[in-house]
């Protein structure tokens, strides 16, 4: 039977722009880009994952992590992350997403107390032509004391810097998953071996929450017991891996800040660094801030007096970090001590 050409079917015309290009539906530029986001998050899962693993403690970390760890097993499973290492390898930066919580510490001798231990070296003579290598890192901290130091440096030809101030943000002790001091101090000191090493820590340590911890133990909150031991163990490891070297160490203390209760979470950190200090006479020298910038009632003060009577902003806005003058103050107080500890300008009577 004849179809009637009417009653025929008719096929929905391709909707076309202006030059004859084909229009996708909403639908399917929604799957694309959904498909193209899947990827993007597939492809640079591990990022992801170490993003969310070095968040600060509480619900947005532990909701991050389950979120990508999982879609990091997938990505390796399929070998999606593949073409991100392969790039950082090319970079250079393959440990960028490594979450690395080992804490490789010089262990005590159980035979080892300042009693026991060996005595300082002699006072050791350096010049321009043997110049004493110094290492100044930290936490953010210290990145205007020590480019105050450089800069000072610059003009004492018997004192040559490994390099520019290695101040990395947010990082500290606490947590060796957002950056691992322990193994880098290791490695600078091997590769670099400086003779005068400056360090501050403790700007981010002010919290409960610590990674890297030893097998089966737990922590307390910040300033409990626990806390305190493992804090203690850590920046004794950190003033070991320095002086076992054989190289001179000014650790800088924290300074009193604008929020009460930071500096009194300060001064909690203070009081392990000052002992532990103390304990390696002659090796470590444990810089007092305190004092420094205190006003006439002895509480915090942005402006402080200089030299000349002159009163100088010596903080930042914030009420914690430094300016340009309160870094010069440190780094003229540090440079004493390392004139005390080595003779740096007997060269030039020779």
């Amino acid at each position: 039977m004849a179809i009637d050409p009417k009653q025929r079917r008719r096929r929905p015309r391709r909707r076309v722009d202006e030059e004859g290009r084909r229009l996708n539906s909403a639908g399917s530029a929604v799957v694309i880009a959904l498909l193209a986001l899947l990827v993007g998050v597939l492809l640079n899962a591990p990022g992801l994952h170490k993003s969310a693993a070095i968040q600060p403690e509480g619900w947005k970390r532990d909701l991050a992590l389950a979120v990508t760890e999982p879609t990091a097993s997938v990505s390796d499973a399929l070998l999606v992350d593949r073409p991100r290492r392969a790039l950082k390898a090319v970079l250079g930066r393959s440990e960028d997403d490594e979450i690395d919580t080992g804490i490789a510490v010089p262990e005590p001798s159980p035979d080892e107390t300042p009693a026991t231990l060996p005595k300082p070296p002699p006072r050791q003579k350096f010049t321009p032509a043997r110049p004493l290598r110094i290492w100044i890192a930290g936490d953010s901290l210290v990145v205007v004391p020590g480019q105050s130091i450089l800069r000072a440096v610059g003009e004492r030809r018997a004192i040559e810097p490994t390099g520019d101030v290695d101040g990395r943000i947010a990082s500290g002790l606490e947590r060796p998953d957002v950056f691992n001091w322990f193994e880098h101090a290791s490695e600078v000191m091997r590769k670099e071996r400086p003779r005068a090493v400056v360090l501050m820590f403790g700007g981010n340590d002010d919290h409960g929450f610590m990674t890297g911890l030893p097998e089966g133990r737990e922590i307390g909150a910040f300033g409990s017991a626990s806390w305190t031991a493992e804090y203690r163990r850590r920046v004794a490891g950190i003033m070991d891996t320095v002086t076992r070297r054989g190289a001179y160490l000014v650790w800088i203390g924290l300074p009193i800040t604008a929020d009460t209760e930071q500096t009194i979470r300060f001064d909690t950190i203070n009081a392990i660094v000052q002992p532990e200090a103390a304990k390696r006479a002659g090796r470590v020298f444990y810089l007092d801030t305190y004092l420094f910038f205190e006003g006439d009632d002895g509480g915090y003060a942005q402006f402080v007096e200089n030299d000349s009577g002159r009163l100088v902003q010596m903080r930042a806005d914030d009420g914690v970090h430094f300016e340009r003058a309160a870094g010069d103050l440190i780094a003229r107080k540090v440079l004493a001590q390392l004139n005390r500890r080595f003779d740096l300008t007997s060269w030039r009577n020779d």
